[in-house]
């Protein structure tokens, strides 16, 4: 063939291909060959095939090789001549440095890495490829999974019957391969065709597969798993069990988690299925769990058709009110709210998007949230955490509208004020929580928290407020500026057996079946009405024991980063 004079010598055979291509211009006298051969050189294949050539070619060219193959040797022979005759003080130093073990040790592995050949090895193809299929559609993927699922979900072509993979998890063989992409059409497994299978049928014979396991596919004509693994955290707000959810594509991919799990969703480019990882746990492959979009429709749904549970039943409610006016913990003067409880709230509690976060210096502290359920006494443990330490840890002076006795001073045991200026702050919502006993008005305003702050102290706030109320408090104060961190105490109620035989327990011996019936309805619907807002749950057995586990909480909390939402941090 001449060299035309618009080729150029150094080009690749794939762009002297495409050259060539643009270059033949039928005529009259040879139109049928020109446009064969037009045919021939625009064949698909045949630029594939040139393509791979060039890059080979380039890889041959720029493939770095070592300059010997036993370094080790050369420093052997070098020190060797060295010790021979005499040496002055640069030849002692290089002879000190050839004997040091870091340098043989890299010279070691240079020879190592030298010796061995790094040149990809492609393996075999099957000699039984279908003639049917075109054979440059046709791709022979050869993947070593051992009892790990293969990390792909499939789904029927509602059109064309075909099976087609339907997404990529994170870190699974399949997208470690990065031979299978979404969008491709699955024809054999191991040899057996699949195209008249069921698709749950198929993901049984992938996840039986063990060791080598051989998949004939016809590619995507556009690859769609390109996306990048994003980098956001979850703290989930519900317990999820994909062996329970008939919805799910495939329950073995399913990534089970309970409230309050931390999950780093590494994919969201399906608008019902995200990827996502346990933070904490060892497992590096991502698996599926419900979008919020899609979460949030189903639970539309249930609330639309009555199945969606409400916040609190009327005999648990019932239960409550009696519960709360039997509290044994309370102050003279706080108040209860004799209220029913709320209603459900129509926020549905899915995912929190949430962040690393560590008090700097120099930051005030935050703010610590004690929320208990009956029994619990709350406020006698955090008055002993106050006792042990004034001067690191303040409380938060309540309002009141009675009238100041005699012992009593202003700012330390209440901030007195009037009846008229209390309801006016209500109206300005400057009160976390407030009641009315005895026909005075408490509170706690959110002023009092803050001069607690404001002077480098660490503040405690116990919630006085019933069960159905604590959701508003918490929200007052769920913002960037307090950074609240709750803990939940709550009383060991023992069972009715280890009562009878005597089992140690906080628990005076005055108290009823009754009473610890009511104890233990209070403690879970304290947990499911608020238990997603809840950084730590304390277990009270003894006093003792309480406070000095609420005491290294509370250290915790100072010196190492926590999760938290993401608006808290973010300016």
């Amino acid at each position: 063939m001449c060299n035309h004079g618009g080729f150029r010598s150094s080009a690749g055979l794939h762009e002297t291909l495409a050259l060539l291509t643009s270059q033949l211009h039928p005529d009259a006298n040879h139109d049928q060959d020109l446009l064969f051969l037009k045919d021939v050189f625009s064949e698909r294949s045949l630029a594939y095939l040139m393509k791979i050539h060039d890059k080979l070619k380039l890889y041959e060219k720029h493939s770095p090789a070592p300059v010997l193959h036993s370094a080790s040797c050369l420093a052997e022979d070098l020190a060797e001549e060295l010790h021979s005759g005499p040496m002055e003080s640069d030849e002692r130093e290089l002879l000190h440095l050839l004997n040091t073990p870091h340098l043989k040790a890299v010279l070691s592995a240079h020879d190592t890495v030298a010796q061995k050949n790094f040149d990809p090895v492609l393996p075999p193809l099957p000699e039984d490829l279908e003639e049917e299929l075109e054979e440059e559609s046709v791709k022979i993927v050869r993947l070593v999974k051992n009892k790990e699922p293969l990390g792909a979900t499939i789904r029927r072509d509602e059109v064309t019957g075909a099976v087609i993979v339907a997404r990529i998890m994170r870190g699974g063989a399949a997208d470690r391969s990065g031979l299978v992409h979404v969008g491709d059409e699955l024809r054999e497994v191991n040899g057996n065709l699949i195209i008249h299978k069921r698709p749950d049928e198929i993901s049984q014979i992938l996840s039986q597969s063990q060791g080598s396991i051989t998949l004939k596919i016809i590619p995507a004509t556009a690859e769609e798993d390109k996306l990048k693994e994003s980098r956001v955290y979850l703290r989930a707000l519900f317990d999820y069990t994909p062996f329970e959810d008939k919805a799910t594509p495939c329950q073995e991919a399913g990534l089970p988690f309970r409230r309050g799990d931390i999950l780093q969703v590494v994919s969201q480019d399906d608008a019902i299925w995200w990827q996502a990882k346990k933070v904490g746990d060892c497992n590096l492959r991502a698996a599926l769990v419900p979008s919020t979009q899609f979460q949030e429709r189903r639970l539309r749904y249930r609330r639309k058709m009555g199945t969606y549970p409400t916040a609190v039943s009327p005999k648990t409610a019932a239960c409550l009110r009696r519960s709360f006016r039997l509290r044994k913990d309370r102050q003279a003067g706080s108040p209860v709210d004799p209220r029913t409880p709320d209603s459900p709230q129509t926020d549905f509690l899915i995912y929190e998007e949430v962040t690393r976060y560590q008090t700097r210096r120099g930051e005030r502290s935050r703010l610590i949230v004690l929320i208990g359920s009956l029994g619990a006494r709350i406020n006698e443990l955090k008055q002993k955490v106050i006792a042990e330490n004034p001067r690191h840890y303040g409380l938060a002076v309540p309002h009141t509208t009675r009238q100041r006795k005699t012992h009593e001073r202003e700012g330390v045991e209440y901030h007195f004020i009037t009846k008229s200026s209390f309801e006016l702050d209500v109206q300005h919502n400057k009160f976390i929580e407030f009641g009315e006993y005895k026909d005075n008005l408490y509170g706690t305003s959110l002023e009092s928290i803050r001069s607690v702050l404001d002077r480098n102290k660490v503040c405690l706030v116990d919630l006085h407020a019933e069960v159905s109320a604590y959701a508003k408090a918490l929200k007052s104060l769920r913002t960037a500026e307090f950074k609240p961190y709750v803990v939940f105490v709550r009383p060991r109620v023992p069972s009715s057996h280890c009562r009878r035989l005597g089992s140690t327990s906080s628990l005076s011996t005055s108290v009823t079946e009754d009473d610890l019936e009511e104890m233990r309805q209070s403690a879970e619907q304290m947990d499911d009405l608020h238990g997603h807002w809840v950084d730590y749950v304390l277990v009270k057995e003894e006093p003792a024991g309480a406070l000095q586990e609420l005491q290294s909480v509370l250290e915790r909390v100072a010196s190492e980063p926590h999760w938290v939402p993401v608006s808290w941090v973010r300016t």
